[in-house]
């Protein structure tokens, strides 16, 4: 049976007991600086089109990780807020690390106000705080308990602070691209699942625009003179819906319809909103590949079609590399006494990008929360210290055994 692991000649044990303990007490002793920390952040209205709010959020990141000896360039954008990257330099070889978390929610401006941080029953609550400001901050105490034991492993981490996540990141995906050129492996610090499953695979996406242009006619007195674009839309959203179950893990959805003008006149234009979501790169391209065709061959007579592809991210597959990462965070996980799984889910991140790009990631690595863009958003407290010991050993790990990009 293959295994990916052992493929690659990693140890189960390239991180002693006595570094998981010096990870384990620093951060303990640091959890009352990280909650006093979340609340600051949760407190801060910062839905991503809230500039002021998220660009907050980014020059606290951005100080914080001065402090630590970061070198900083900024992304300014003049509408939604800035990208902050921030660069640390360690003696750990040629491997280089790339750290990624969200500044943005999706909530409302005055919802601080509304429900501010609190916490009750082992959990932290407010908008944001599970998604992803908990994961933002595992981020940066992780590498302060790297630190504290002595020069980073890696010849170079890189922690970049994504404003625009919430939105599909826009803004931010080509800094992304850039920073993904150069490094060897990539945490994606989403929080993890309820049920504690960190990720490591996820779906690709790719939205399309199907614009129909019909003949507009007196439905009544004279529609033979008429080409409905409506009609070609149904046509077509029939036979893309039929596409569902040809692929495995492959959906094709037309999310909406909208055409048409009056009851009593032949539409004239029609729009169709389609989602595609696919597990494989291959399948994926098939799967565009299929639509595109469906979305031009009309059935009405004399209509005219265009297709846009709107946005897209390849799917973040499961590759050897990142299985054995995925197999060393349980290997640490059970050292460090709990219980630990990794998952596939159909929504995309910042994690499609990277690993699309070939650079060995996972993702989920905040810690475990649920309820993400709705009033009970939480937190597990307990899960902190943990999840955070979890990552700073999951990136001693990597850079000994050193995954490599396909």
């Amino acid at each position: 049976m293959h295994d990916p692991y052992r493929s690659y000649g990693w140890s189960m044990t390239s991180v002693t007991d006595s570094e998981l303990d010096q990870l384990r007490s620093f951060i303990t002793a640091q959890l009352p600086a990280y909650l006093a920390d979340l609340e600051r952040l949760v407190n801060i209205d910062c839905g991503t089109y809230n500039k002021k709010g998220v660009d907050e959020v980014g020059s606290w990141f951005r100080a914080q990780m001065e402090s630590m000896g970061a070198d900083v360039t900024v992304d300014h954008n003049a509408d939604l807020g800035d990208t902050v990257v921030c660069g640390l330099e360690g003696e750990g070889g040629g491997d280089h690390a790339l750290l990624i978390g969200h500044l943005d929610t999706v909530f409302d401006d005055g919802t601080a106000a509304e429900r501010p941080f609190s916490t009750a029953n082992g959990r932290a609550y407010g908008p944001g705080v599970n998604d992803m400001k908990a994961g933002l901050l595992t981020g940066l105490y992780a590498v302060r308990a790297l630190q504290a034991m002595g020069p980073l492993p890696f010849a170079r981490v890189t922690y970049l602070a994504n404003p625009d996540e919430e939105i599909g990141s826009p803004a931010s995906t080509p800094v992304i691209r850039e920073m993904a050129e150069h490094v060897d492996v990539c945490f994606v610090l989403e929080s993890a699942r309820d049920n504690g499953d960190i990720v490591s695979a996820r779906k690709g996406i790719a939205d399309f625009i199907v614009q129909i242009e019909g003949r507009a006619a007196h439905a009544g007195v004279e529609p033979e003179k008429g080409r409905s674009a409506i009609l070609e839309a149904a046509h077509k959203t029939l036979a893309l819906t039929a596409l569902n179950g040809r692929w495995p893990g492959v959906t094709v959805n037309v999310g909406t319809v909208s055409g048409g003008t009056r009851p009593n006149v032949i539409a004239e234009r029609c729009e169709l909103e389609i989602d595609l979501r696919a597990p494989t790169r291959a399948d994926m391209e098939t799967a565009e590949a299929e639509i595109t065709a469906i979305a031009m061959s009309n059935t009405v007579p004399e209509v005219v079609t265009t297709v846009t592809r709107r946005h897209w991210w390849w799917p973040m597959e499961k590759g050897d590399a990142t299985a054995a990462l995925a197999l060393s965070a349980q290997s640490l996980a059970a050292r460090l006494g709990f219980e630990l799984h990794d998952a596939a889910t159909g929504g995309a991140s910042d994690a499609n990008t990277t690993s699309g790009m070939g650079v060995p990631t996972l993702d989920g690595l905040g810690p475990v929360g649920g309820a993400d863009h709705a009033p009970g958003e939480y937190t597990e407290i307990d899960s902190i210290v943990p999840r955070t010991v979890l990552l700073a050993a999951l990136m001693l790990t990597a850079s000994r055994e050193g995954p490599r990009r396909t």
